[in-house]
């Protein structure tokens, strides 16, 4: 849960102007939310569906707080953190599906 509440605090701070970084702003939001998923899917928990609509549902609700906060809420924002959650799951679940745990693994 680090990560989100880095996403949250990176979000919502306050800039006069963004910083200047390498890459787009919809990279860095891919990125992030894949970050975000990722760790959450290859656990592998019984609720994951529940998790994936959550993370989605939250960055819907950053990006609609950001004009309050002197930044910029953006639709393609969201779609880049609904893709970037999606990415974290299927990276998760080829990771899952190869390279299983030892525990479940043939002997």
């Amino acid at each position: 849960m680090v990560n989100l509440l880095i996403i949250t605090t990176l979000s919502l701070w306050p800039l006069e102007t963004l910083p200047s970084v390498p890459g787009t702003d919809k990279t860095h939001h891919l990125i992030a939310y894949a970050a975000l998923m990722f760790p959450v899917a290859l656990r592998k928990p019984d609720k994951w569906i529940v998790i994936v609509l959550f993370f989605i549902a939250y960055s819907g609700a950053i990006e609609l707080l950001q004009p309050f906060v002197n930044r910029y809420g953006e639709w393609l924002d969201m779609v880049a953190n609904t893709s970037g959650v999606i990415c974290g799951l299927i990276v998760a679940e080829l990771i899952n599906r190869f390279y299983p745990p030892i525990s479940n693994r043939a002997r």
